[in-house]
C-alpha cells in the first residue's frame, strides 16, 4: 500500500498538492485508474482512484473510507527535552511515530541544552514516518513548553516522570511496564542529558506525577524517550 498524506482531504473528489502529485505521477509512475491511499492524519484512510494524472495537481476520487484505521487503544504523550544535537531528537520523532504516539511536547527545563526549538523539520520527519509506517494518525508536535507549564497541563490519564536522582516517593520508583495498565493514557516526562533538577522533580511529584524507572541502564535522552515509547506499546500488546 502506498500511503499519501493530506490534512485537508475532502472526498469524494480531491486534488493533491504539487509535491504529492509529482511523487505519485513522476516517481511512482501511477496513472488514471490506479489505486492509492490517502490519510488525513486523523484516523481516516481513503482508498482512492486517480482521475487526472497531472504531476502538478493529481485529482483523485475517494472510493472507500476506513475510519479509525488501526487506532491505538491508548494515547501516549511524550514530554522530552530536545537534545543539543538536533539529529538525535529528530531520530526520536521518527521512531516514536513508527511505534505509535499521540503527542510530543518538547520541554524547556532547568538543564536544557537547547533553548530554541524550530518545529518545521520535525513536522516533515513525522509526516514521512507516518506515511512509511502506514499509519492514519499523525502525532501532534507541540511548541517548546516550559517544564512547569507541561506538568500543569490537564490530562485524562497518568503523568509519569523518569529521572536518575534518588526516589522521593516512599514506595520508590516503579518500573514503567510494571505500573502501566493496558489502555491507559499517559504522559511521560524525559529530561535532558543533565536530568531534571531536584526542584523540578519535587514540583512534578507535588502536582500529580509519579516516579518511574526505565531500568538500570544509563540512557541518553532520545534513547530513554524511545525506550519508554516502546515499553508502553509492549504493555498494550501483552496486556491488552
Amino acid at each position: 500500500m502506498q500511503l499519501f498524506y493530506d490534512a485537508g482531504f475532502t472526498p469524494p473528489i480531491h486534488t493533491l498538492s504539487e509535491e504529492e502529485s509529482r511523487h505519485c505521477i513522476r516517481v511512482l509512475r501511477l496513472g488514471c485508474g490506479d489505486t492509492l491511499y490517502i490519510t488525513d492524519g486523523r484516523g481516516n484512510l481513503f482508498r482512492c482512484e486517480i482521475v487526472t494524472a497531472d504531476p502538478r495537481g493529481c485529482t483523485v476520487r475517494a472510493v472507500e473510507c476506513t475510519e479509525e484505521f488501526e487506532k491505538l487503544p491508548y494515547r501516549l504523550t511524550m514530554a522530552v527535552a530536545p537534545t543539543k544535537n538536533s539529529d538525535r531528537f529528530e531520530w526520536f520523532l521518527e521512531k516514536a511515530t513508527e511505534v505509535g504516539i499521540a503527542h510530543v511536547v518538547p520541554l524547556d527545563t532547568a538543564h536544557s541544552e537547547r533553548r530554541i526549538f524550530k518545529p518545521e523539520r520535525g513536522e516533515r520527519i513525522i509526516t514521512a514516518a507516518m506515511k512509511q509506517s502506514l499509519k492514519a494518525y499523525r502525532p501532534q508536535l507541540h511548541e517548546l513548553t516550559p517544564f512547569r507549564e507541561a506538568v500543569l497541563r490537564p490530562l485524562e490519564g497518568r503523568k509519569l516522570i523518569a529521572h536518575c536522582a534518588p526516589a522521593l516517593s516512599p514506595g520508590g520508583k516503579a518500573l514503567l511496564p510494571a505500573t502501566l495498565r493496558a489502555g491507559e493514557d499517559a504522559m511521560i516526562f524525559i529530561g535532558p542529558e543533565g536530568d531534571f533538577s531536584q526542584e523540578e522533580i519535587t514540583f512534578a511529584l507535588a502536582n500529580g506525577c509519579e516516579e518511574i524507572t526505565l531500568g538500570r541502564q544509563r540512557l541518553r535522552t532520545e534513547t530513554a524517550a524511545l525506550v519508554a515509547t516502546v515499553m508502553v506499546s509492549t504493555v498494550n500488546a501483552l496486556k491488552g
